[in-house]
């Protein structure tokens, strides 16, 4: 297998050893985004159930941690419907950081791997055009090494897409909590954010 991956290497042109190299950083890129933005987004989730649970027990303080809390330790103005909304969009937009890189690379890698296969196969007819024989058994294998670079558009893409889905319903999840707490707060008399670390 590393024979034939050497061979690859070596007969491949400037054009491939590019598409491979910016793939490559697609997929290191995005399997990154995703571990990092997973943790984030699991904490405060939970985070932000435990301060929905304590609303829903009849606490009326929110802790200086909690999403919410944050932002209305930062306005320093009344706990207003509006104010707790801007709170949530301000959290929400925090919550989905990486998913416009993630549908970047969804979407993008399928056709820069695909420009990677018309190159190789473009400088494979234009060599076989120079000799005279081009039967099958000559073609297939340039043609097969050419399909290389969209095979890894796809192997890229496919996780891209997956985790753009996961942090997107994770976010969604996360929104829900925070709009539940608000309506939880709006409810309720009277809820202060603590003052404590």
């Amino acid at each position: 297998m590393g024979e034939q991956i050497g061979n690859y290497l070596a007969s491949s042109g400037i054009v491939t050893y590019i598409v491979l190299l910016w793939l490559s950083t697609y997929f290191i890129l995005s399997v990154w985004i995703f571990v990092y933005r997973y943790f984030v987004l699991s904490a405060l989730i939970g985070q932000e159930r435990a301060t929905l649970e304590s609303l829903v027990e009849g606490v009326r303080k929110i802790p200086r941690s909690a999403l919410l809390g944050y932002a209305l330790r930062k306005r320093r103005v009344g706990m207003s419907r509006e104010t707790l909304e801007v709170g949530k969009q301000r959290a929400t937009s925090r919550a989905t950081l990486g998913l416009t890189m993630l549908a970047v690379v969804a979407s993008t890698s399928p056709f820069i791997g695909l420009f990677g296969t018309v190159v190789e196969i473009l400088d494979a007819f234009s060599k076989l055009g120079e000799g005279a024989r081009a039967t099958l058994d000559v073609i297939a294998p340039v043609i097969s090494k050419a399909l290389v670079a969209t095979a890894t558009g796809i192997l890229t893409a496919i996780p891209a897409y997956s985790f753009h889905l996961l942090l997107k319903r994770s976010a969604f999840e996360l929104a829900t909590i925070l709009q539940m707490q608000i309506e939880m707060i709006v409810a309720g008399e009277h809820v202060d954010v603590e003052q404590g670390s």
